[in-house]
């Protein structure tokens, strides 16, 4: 069985967000940029030197954050939003400390966490919506 990271030539390029991007049926702006940010900065992690995407990164993730958070503020109330706000702030800062460290490793697994965050967001949000539309919520089939 071959991989495509079994060939030697094959490149090799850093994927981030993917259960973010898994999340959302059609990629916002928001995470498309955040997502070239973070493939940039993690190059110039790799090179141990500087680039414009290490000083947007923040910017970027600001705005992927709070899209992903109205989502929640949408579906749930306060105590999901207030949730929402403190397990992704903790995630965000991981990402822009590892960056700051020049910490590779660290940047990878921080923006694993908050990939899994923002995602958990964007499909509860979903998911809660089509149950909306269908009339079930919680395994319970709504009344008409």
């Amino acid at each position: 069985m071959h991989s495509r990271f079994a060939h030697p030539a094959a490149p090799l390029h850093p994927v981030f967000l993917p259960l973010t991007c898994a999340a959302v049926p059609e990629a916002p702006v928001e995470l498309r940029a955040a997502r070239a940010a973070a493939a940039g900065c993690w190059f110039a992690l790799l090179g141990g030197c500087d680039s414009a995407d290490r000083h947007h990164l923040p910017r970027l993730l600001d705005a992927l954050t709070g899209a992903a958070s109205e989502r929640v503020e949408r579906r749930g109330g306060a105590d999901d939003l207030r949730d929402h706000r403190r397990r992704v702030g903790r995630a965000q800062q991981r990402i822009l400390d590892a960056v700051q460290e020049g910490d590779g490793a660290e940047y990878a697994e921080a923006f694993a966490d908050y990939d899994q965050v923002i995602a958990s967001a964007l499909a509860s949000g979903g998911a809660r919506a089509s149950a909306e539309r269908t009339g079930t919520t919680r395994g319970r089939q709504g009344s008409p």
